[in-house]
């Protein structure tokens, strides 16, 4: 007995995903999700990084967690926000505002938008465990408070592909659950 084409069909439904750091992990992370029919959106600081992003398939934009209002528009959309700056560098007092001030505004501003899950990245080189680990609390206070799921990356960015593994693993989790 032949299949009807409704049966046979696999219906997935397509999510953009919002990636806040455009570095290697980033653009790998979002070729990966471009690969699996996602949309993405990969944030940098400047329009030097816009052929490689747009190369891994994914929409550029311009905006830094430094300004935090370059990135407002760029949550227009956005199912799962992934916020990826555990290896950022920089003075301790940036990065200290990355994973604490900047990090708690822009999760106030995406509680009203169509961001349906959180990704953070609490494990990296460069900020110091004490940061991410505040990171993860203000991500994990505000979320549940409103709803929202989360997932946080916990393995070593230096493992590439365990990293990108479990990069997938973490928004695909909160794709089933949107």
């Amino acid at each position: 007995m032949a299949r009807s084409p409704a049966r046979s069909l696999r219906w997935r439904a397509v999510a953009r995903i919002l990636i806040v750091a455009g570095g290697c992990r980033g653009r790998r992370l979002a070729a990966a999700m471009v690969h699996e029919g996602h949309a993405v959106r990969v944030t940098t600081r400047s329009e030097d990084a816009r052929a490689t992003i747009e190369a891994a398939g994914a929409e550029c934009w311009i905006g830094t967690p430094d300004r935090l209002a370059t990135l407002r528009g760029a949550l227009e959309n956005v199912t799962v926000l992934c916020w990826m700056l555990a290896t950022a560098a920089g003075p301790p007092e940036e990065l200290r505002a990355l994973h604490g001030s900047r990090l708690e505004y822009f999760m106030t501003q995406a509680i009203d938008t169509t961001v349906r899950g959180v990704v953070y990245e609490a494990r990296g080189a460069s900020a110091v465990a004490h940061m991410l680990a505040g990171g993860e609390a203000i991500v994990r206070t505000i979320a549940e408070r409103n709803a929202i799921p989360t997932a946080f990356l916990t393995t070593d960015p230096q493992d590439g592909d365990a990293w990108l593994a479990d990069a997938l693993a973490a928004v695909e989790s909160l794709l089933s659950r949107a």
